[in-house]
């Protein structure tokens, strides 16, 4: 039987690689034969991941993602020794969660570098002439938060719908190059962050309530990373410009 969802000789590059549905994307798209990109500030948990890949031919690049004005050089360099990409995958982000009334500026900024320019610039840069092969699928990890709100989450909420829209956009402009551009939209995803989330919730009816209003029950990390893998895939070469829901039904409910 033919797997629809084969990633056979792809260079797939995934930012934010390092921990959680980066590195399950990472390791799923070795599965699938991807030759994987790891890019994450954290060299040694790079290497950790690189431990778990199947097949040869990966890499790992420790950068960091907050270095805007750095972002179009780094990509220069790394595709000149990877080769055109065949797809990236945004996996990098903060939580910022921080009350509005102590929501300053530079924390706002702080949030939106790392979860929505830095994507933007990682797409505009890998875009251009020679960095990408044809039929180049790019996918941003966004969350349902960037359609429902939640107290001191207002940076956060914000960086996830600004990424939601602009691959509305982006897919418009980089359709003629023959580029998708998606994200997906997670909702409460067993990760550490989701860990930390219920240590400081205690027994916040508040916190219950969104994890029971999760019909499906709480997602895994390879929830995720199989709607990427499926994005990235030429399976899905009628979907761009979407935000795809893996969220248990919170939404519709």
């Amino acid at each position: 039987m033919k797997n629809i969802i084969d990633l056979s000789d792809k260079t797939i590059l995934i930012a934010g690689a390092s921990s959680g549905m980066g590195a399950e994307t990472a390791m799923l798209c070795s599965e699938l034969g991807a030759k994987v990109v790891l890019v994450a500030r954290r060299e040694d948990k790079l290497l950790e991941v690189m431990q778990k890949l199947q097949g040869e031919g990966h890499r790992y690049y420790p950068f960091d993602l907050n270095e805007l004005d750095n972002i179009e050089a780094f990509v220069k360099g790394t595709i000149k020794e990877t080769g055109a990409l065949d797809g990236i995958v945004y996996s990098a982000g903060i939580p910022g969660t921080r009350p509005l009334k102590m929501l300053k500026p530079a924390a706002l900024s702080e949030v939106m570098n790392i979860n929505f320019s830095a994507f933007v610039e990682l797409v505009r840069c890998a875009s251009k002439k020679n960095m990408f092969n044809a039929g180049m699928s790019i996918v941003g990890i966004s969350s349902i938060s960037s359609t429902m709100g939640s107290l001191g989450k207002t940076a956060y909420c914000s960086s996830k719908a600004a990424m939601d829209s602009a691959v509305r956009c982006m897919a418009k402009e980089l359709a003629p190059n023959g580029i998708r551009v998606n994200t997906v939209c997670p909702g409460i995803i067993e990760t550490a962050l989701f860990q930390t989330f219920q240590d400081n919730a205690g027994d916040s009816h508040d916190a219950q309530a969104k994890i029971e209003r999760q019909y499906l029950g709480l997602g895994k990390p390879i929830d995720v990373a199989n709607t990427i893998a499926f994005l990235l895939s030429d399976a899905s070469r009628m979907i761009t410009g979407a935000n795809v829901g893996v969220d248990g039904g919170m939404l519709s409910s």
